[in-house]
């Protein structure tokens, strides 16, 4: 009776230690993060995103089924053909529709003809369908003019801004000797000559709104300054080349081609522009405008 007591107290701690280190090793594989088995399960799952091999991870207790060769194979195993035929098929289709071009506007076909008219864009068919050389013809004249989003489409300010560009005559401004600097108001375009020469192509700009009328006429550039502060209005005008009633080229920092706004009386310019004619302007260049923008 004596050695069978003793034998009972030394099988007894060491189940007791044996039920001890497996409840250890399950805190650990649980996230170790406090607040129960659940939670941790969990937060596997949104890690390797295999829900189906978590399952027995969530209950606790049948871990000794999930270490087995046979479940880790077949779940291995099923798993890894599918998504791997799966990704293929989206991945290559994408691209495909990318490269067939832009979404087509409602002004396809007019504004292949302007660009194919106003050339320096690439090759565009006239055929009022698009295409990828189109979309890049587009997309390069968006981007020289300003016109967001740089998308290709053929849409109603793209249409605009080409018609205008297109149907300007650079001859219709009386140039004299020297430096020109010509403003089609009714167009809302300018462009600068030299001796009756362009040295530079007709751009897009914005002059005076409803109640702030830009004035046709004949002026001359009297004052310039490369960053000038309006105090009316309380806003700086870079590239300011002044040529009458405190009114001037200068570029804007508004979207240009915004009509329900305008300046007030102020030749609004795109970056790029104000600075080439910064460049080619100076104190005396002379200054015309024909025509009137509709609305003032």
């Amino acid at each position: 009776m004596k050695r069978f007591r003793i034998t009972s107290r030394l099988v007894a701690p060491l189940v007791v230690v044996l039920v001890g280190t497996g409840a250890c090793t399950f805190d650990p594989q649980s996230g170790g993060g406090g607040g129960g088995g659940a939670a941790p399960a969990g937060a596997a799952e949104q890690v390797t995103g295999a829900s189906g091999t978590s399952g027995p991870d969530q209950r606790g207790r049948p871990t000794p089924a999930a270490p087995t060769a046979e479940p880790t194979s077949s779940a291995t195993t099923k798993p890894k053909p599918k998504p791997t035929r799966s990704t293929p098929a989206p991945t290559t289709a994408a691209p495909t529709a990318r490269a067939a071009g832009c979404p087509q506007g409602e002004h396809q076909r007019a504004v292949e003809t302007y660009l194919a008219q106003l050339g320096g864009f690439g090759p565009v068919a006239v055929d009022g369908q698009q295409s990828a050389a189109d979309c890049a013809a587009i997309k390069k004249f968006q981007k020289r003019y300003g016109i967001r989003p740089v998308e290709g489409r053929a849409g109603p300010t793209t249409f605009d801004v080409a018609k205008r560009l297109a149907t300007t005559d650079p001859t219709r401004c009386k140039a004299g000797a020297g430096t020109t600097f010509c403003v089609d108001l009714t167009r809302q375009t300018v462009w600068a000559l030299r001796n009756g020469k362009v040295i530079m192509e007709p751009t897009v700009t914005r002059t005076g709104m409803s109640g702030y009328r830009t004035p046709s006429g004949t002026y001359a550039v009297n004052y310039r300054n490369p960053k000038e502060w309006s105090n009316p209005y309380e806003v700086w005008l870079p590239y300011w080349q002044h040529f009458t009633q405190g009114m001037g080229f200068h570029e804007t920092t508004t979207y240009l081609h915004d009509k329900s706004i305008g300046s007030h009386g102020c030749v609004n310019l795109l970056h790029a522009d104000a600075v080439r004619m910064w460049e080619l302007g100076k104190v005396g260049t002379r200054v015309v405008l024909v025509g009137r923008r509709p609305g003032t």
